[in-house]
């Protein structure tokens, strides 16, 4: 499973955000895409001022800062064999 992280550079909680997934990266085995939003105008455009954004493909998990309690939800809610790729 590959999970989107729409990111900027300069963004102090961009960062916090990613240094706090690395945990769950860890634990349970996903990818984590980082796309950095202001490198394409319709992200920058759909994502502004919501950055950092969490997302599954279209389905968006949190933005600003890292729901814990809704990634472990999202992740308990996945068949077992989504959630364990290497990457």
């Amino acid at each position: 499973m590959t999970l989107t992280l729409y990111f900027r550079e300069y963004c102090s909680l961009c960062h916090d955000m990613l240094a706090r997934l690395r945990p769950w990266q860890q634990q349970h085995g996903f990818v984590i895409d980082v796309v950095d939003v202001d490198a394409d105008p319709v992200l920058e455009e759909r994502f502004n001022e919501l950055v950092p954004v969490l997302m599954d493909g279209e389905l968006e998990i949190c933005h600003w800062h890292l729901d814990e309690a809704r990634l472990a939800a999202h992740l308990a809610a996945l068949p077992a064999a989504q959630g364990r790729e290497i990457g």
